[in-house]
C-alpha cells in the first residue's frame, strides 16, 4: 500500500492515502486549459474527465440548467401557481426554518414580488410546532383566507396534514428534496426529484430544495411568459439574481457542490459579491466579512446566524432578513441574529460534551446517543461533530417526557434518510425523513433502543464498506516553504469547495513544533519548522482535547507528518498561508 508519507495509522488512527486519478489526464486538462499542474491534479482526483474540465473550471446555470418540465408535476405547479396570480388568490409560502427553507421561502418572496405578486410566508416555530406542515397550521392558514400553499423544503412526508388541507379545499404544492417513500401525499402538486416515480428528474436529486424552488421559478416565468403577464408595465425579472440565495442554501444544506449545484454557487457567489441584496449585505457586516465571500464564509459565517434564529430565536429571522427592503430592518435582524448565534454556541457546547461522552462509550455502527431536554435547535449541530470525530453516522435525540426528537448525520457512501423513513414505515418513530447525508425523527422513549438496532442492522454493511476505503485522502505533499499565499490562491482555481467536491487536503512534513498554544475555546495553534528552516503555521480547529492536540501540545522533541487544509492568511496586509490541521503523524 502506497501510503502518503509513510503513514498508515495517524495520530487519530486512519492511513493518509492518495487521492488518486490519472497524471497523464491531469496534465492534459491543465495544458489545454491553461491552468497549473495542482489544479490539474485536484480535478482529475474528483473524478474529473478531460471532456469535463471546461463544464467543471467555468460552471454555467445556461448549460446546466435543465428543462424543468422534465420534472413530475412541475407543468401543474407553474399552471396552478399562474392561476392563483391571475385571480389574485391568496398565496403562502410555507417553509422549513432551517437555511434551506429560508432561502427557499425568500426565493419565491422575491420572485414573486419582482412580477408584482404579494404572498405571506408561514414558518413552523421550532419548538412549538416541529418541523413540516401540521394539518392545524394548514386548516389555520385556510380559516385566515390562504387559497394556495407552497411548501418549500418539506412536505414530503406530511401525509396527515396535507389530507387535512385537501379536506377544508386548501391547495397544496410541495417543493422539496428529502426522500420520499412510495406512496405520496395528497397535494395539487409535488416538486421533488427524490420521488420514486421520477424518471428524468431523478438525475437531479443532489439539489438542494432553494435549487429545486429555482426549478419552479424558471417554470413559472415560463408559464408567465405564456399568458403575456409581462409587457410595458410589467418587465420580466432577471431571474439569475435570485442565485445569491440560491448558492447561500446549497452550500449550507451539504449537498454535493457538483453539477448544476456547482453552477449555482459559482454564479451566485459572483451575485452576492455586488453587495446588491439588503438582507445578506448586512449579515456579511455583521459577520465582519469585508471581501467577497466564498463557499466556506457562507457555511462558516453566514449560515450559522441564519439557522441560528430557528434554532434557538424567532423561527421566521432568516426568511425576513432575505426579504426586507429596509437597511435599518436588515442591521436589526443581522444583529439579533449574531446574538441568538451566540446564544447558540454556549447551548451547543454544553450538549456537544454530555452527547460526546455517551459516544465514546458506544461501539456501534451508528452512534445513537440520547439526553434529557436537548435543545433541538442544536442536535444536528453536535450529530455533525459525532460523525466527524467517530466516523461513524450519529444520531442525537433530546428527550422531553415520553417523545424525543432526533437529528442524524452519515458519513459517505451511508444512506441514513433512506434508513429512517424505513423505521417509519415499520412503525418505530412517529415521523422522520431526510436525505443520505441528515435526517430527521419523532419516537418515543420507549422505542430508542430498539430504533438504535434498528439502524445498526439496516446500515452496518454499508458502513463496513465505507470502513474498508477509509483513510484521509491526500491530493499533494509538499514541504514547509510550500505553504505560501500563492498555493492557497492557486487551489482556490479548483474552487468553489464543499460537499461532494472537497477542499484540497495537503501533506506537509517532516516538521518540528517550535510553539504551541491554545487560542479561543478549544483550539490549537502552532509554528513549525522544517530541515531547511522555513517555517509554518497552522491551527487544528477544535483539538485541544484530542490525541492531536496532545501531541502538538507537549511534543518533546518529536517530528510530525501534517494534514490539513490551506487557508490564506492575509491579517495585516500578509500574502502568506498556513495550515488547518485535519490529522498529524509522529515521523518515523
Amino acid at each position: 500500500m502506497d501510503y502518503v508519507s509513510g503513514v498508515s495509522h495517524s495520530l487519530l488512527g486512519q492511513p493518509w492515502r492518495w487521492r488518486g486519478g490519472s497524471e497523464t489526464t491531469a496534465s492534459a486538462i491543465a495544458q489545454r486549459h491553461g491552468v497549473s499542474d495542482i489544479i490539474g491534479r485536484l480535478l482529475v482526483g474528483r473524478g474529473v474527465t478531460l471532456d469535463d474540465a471546461e463544464t467543471m473550471l467555468n460552471p454555467t446555470v445556461r448549460t446546466l440548467l435543465p428543462d424543468p418540465a422534465i420534472f413530475c408535476d412541475m407543468a401543474t405547479a407553474a399552471e396552478r401557481i399562474v392561476h392563483a396570480i391571475m385571480n389574485q388568490q391568496n398565496i403562502v409560502i410555507f417553509g422549513d426554518y432551517d437555511v434551506d427553507g429560508a432561502t427557499s421561502s425568500a426565493l419565491m418572496v422575491r420572485y414573486f414580488r419582482s412580477v408584482g405578486v404579494e404572498c405571506t410566508v408561514y414558518i413552523p416555530d421550532r419548538m412549538l410546532e416541529g418541523y413540516g406542515p401540521s394539518a392545524e397550521a394548514l386548516e389555520r392558514l385556510k380559516q385566515k383566507g390562504a387559497d394556495l400553499v407552497i411548501t418549500v423544503d418539506c412536505g414530503t412526508q406530511s401525509y396527515d396534514a396535507l389530507a387535512a388541507a385537501y379536506a377544508v379545499g386548501l391547495d397544496v404544492i410541495v417543493v422539496d428534496h428529502h426522500k420520499a417513500s412510495v406512496e405520496l401525499p395528497l397535494a395539487c402538486a409535488i416538486i421533488n426529484p427524490n420521488r420514486f416515480d421520477e424518471t428524468e428528474g431523478s438525475a437531479f436529486g443532489h439539489l438542494a430544495a432553494v435549487g429545486v424552488a429555482f426549478l419552479l421559478v424558471v417554470a413559472l416565468n415560463r408559464q408567465l411568459r405564456t399568458v403575456h403577464w409581462f409587457g410595458a408595465n410589467r418587465s420580466e425579472p432577471a431571474l439569475l439574481d435570485l442565485l445569491d440565495v440560491v448558492a447561500l442554501g446549497t452550500v449550507c444544506d451539504v449537498v454535493p457542490l457538483t453539477g448544476l449545484n456547482r453552477a449555482f454557487v459559482t454564479q451566485g457567489l459572483k451575485i452576492m459579491a455586488r453587495r446588491g441584496q439588503i438582507g445578506l449585505t448586512a449579515l456579511m457586516d455583521i459577520a465582519g466579512l469585508d471581501k467577497a465571500p466564498d463557499a466556506g464564509a457562507l457555511g462558516f459565517h453566514l449560515g450559522p446566524r441564519i439557522n441560528a434564529g430557528g434554532r434557538v430565536g424567532k423561527s421566521d429571522l432568516g426568511v425576513r432578513l432575505l426579504t426586507t427592503t429596509s437597511e435599518r430592518e436588515a442591521r436589526d435582524i443581522a444583529e439579533q441574529l449574531d446574538v441568538l448565534n451566540a446564544e447558540r454556541k454556549a447551548i451547543e457546547a454544553m450538549v456537544q460534551e454530555q452527547a460526546q461522552a455517551m459516544a465514546d462509550q458506544s461501539t456501534s455502527a451508528v452512534v445513537t446517543v440520547a439526553g434529557e431536554a436537548w435543545h433541538p435547535g442544536v442536535i444536528g449541530i453536535v450529530a455533525g461533530r459525532l460523525k466527524e470525530r467517530t466516523g461513524r453516522p450519529a444520531v442525537v435525540i433530546g428527550l422531553d417526557g415520553n417523545i424525543g426528537k432526533g437529528s442524524g448525520r452519515s458519513i459517505a457512501g451511508v444512506d441514513l434518510g433512506a434508513a429512517i423513513i424505513a423505521a417509519k414505515d415499520e412503525g418505530l418513530i412517529s415521523a422522520g425523513g431526510g436525505h443520505a447525508m441528515a435526517a430527521g425523527l419523532t419516537v418515543a422513549r420507549s422505542n430508542i433502543p430498539v430504533l438504535t438496532e434498528f439502524l445498526n442492522d439496516q446500515l452496518k454493511d454499508d458502513i463496513e464498506r465505507a470502513k474498508a476505503s477509509h483513510g484521509l485522502l491526500i491530493d499533494a505533499s509538499t514541504a514547509p516553504r510550500g505553504i505560501t499565499g500563492e498555493l492557497a490562491r492557486t487551489v482556490e482555481g479548483a474552487g468553489p469547495y464543499g460537499s461532494g467536491w472537497p477542499a484540497p487536503r495537503l501533506a506537509c512534513g517532516p516538521v518540528r513544533v517550535v510553539k504551541a498554544d491554545i487560542v479561543g475555546a478549544d483550539h490549537v495553534r502552532i509554528i513549525a519548522t522544517g530541515p531547511d528552516g522555513a517555517r509554518l503555521k497552522a491551527i487544528a480547529f477544535r483539538h485541544a482535547n484530542t490525541a492531536i492536540g496532545a501531541a502538538l501540545m507537549g511534543q518533546n522533541g518529536q517530528t510530525f507528518h501534517l494534514a490539513g487544509r490551506i487557508a490564506p492568511d492575509t491579517w495585516g496586509g500578509r500574502d502568506e498561508a498556513q495550515l488547518q490541521l485535519e490529522d498529524a503523524a509522529y515521523c518515523d
